[in-house]
């Protein structure tokens, strides 16, 4: 079974548990039925969506938050890539990518992918190549948001963080007599993880995002006020 975890940024920039759901599977349908759960508790002002690339996800979340951009996680990226790079060559290839995530804006980032899509087909690597070529514009959606939330928003680690605690604890009870028992436990460790500095620090400075979006002309004037989450 799998367990489906989606966490927020609040609009004062604090981390939150915004659900947990028991999914047969990584699926569509599994995740359709997640954010309709969360949208009708009153989940609202979603301005991204960061994740891998779990195309179950990547289909269901536009039906429910069509404004929302999406981020594909930039380590789960490199990972893609380095699957089609040899061993040998990993260390020049990781470096080139990342390259692509330290420029100054997103049209250097799109001329930089370019660059080293070129490069890797120099090197004879025209697999990682076309898979540099296929997926860089899934990893830029983080450059429409402030500099300073740039390192925050471009990957998921921290729901990563939350997943490493809850195979750590579910681990240690082994098997479950059904769902709801496991999803129990799940719960208790979610809610211990927000009253520890996980759950107590600020996260983002969420000022610089609203005097981004003042500062912006926008057809929707409501575009100008604080979001509710930014990031799930």
């Amino acid at each position: 079974m799998s367990v489906l975890v989606a966490i927020g940024v609040n609009q004062d920039g604090f981390r939150d548990i915004l659900g947990v759901a028991e999914g047969a599977k990584e699926d569509a349908e599994s995740w359709r039925s997640f954010l309709r759960h969360l949208k009708e508790r009153g989940l609202k002002g979603v301005r991204l969506v960061v994740s891998d690339k779990c195309l179950g996800l990547v289909e269901a979340h536009g039906e429910f938050f069509p404004e929302a951009a999406w981020q594909r996680c930039v380590v789960h990226w490199y990972r893609n890539v380095m699957t089609a790079v040899p061993t040998d060559k990993v260390k020049e290839v990781m470096a080139a990518t990342k390259a692509i995530h330290a420029q100054e804006d997103r049209l250097a980032a799109l001329e930089k992918a370019e660059a080293v899509a070129a490069k890797l087909e120099g090197m004879k690597l025209r697999k990682a190549a076309e898979i540099v070529r296929a997926g860089f514009r899934e990893t830029l959606a983080y450059y429409a948001f402030p500099r300073e939330h740039w390192r925050s928003l471009r990957t998921n680690n921290p729901l990563e963080r939350l997943n490493r605690e809850i195979r750590r604890r579910t681990r240690v009870v082994g098997a479950f007599p059904d769902g709801q028992s496991a999803l129990m436990l799940v719960c208790a460790r979610l809610r211990h993880m927000t009253t520890t500095h996980w759950g107590q620090r600020r996260y983002l400075n969420m000022r610089l995002l609203t005097a981004q979006d003042a500062g912006k002309t926008c057809e929707r004037p409501e575009a100008a006020c604080p979001p509710d989450r930014v990031a799930v």
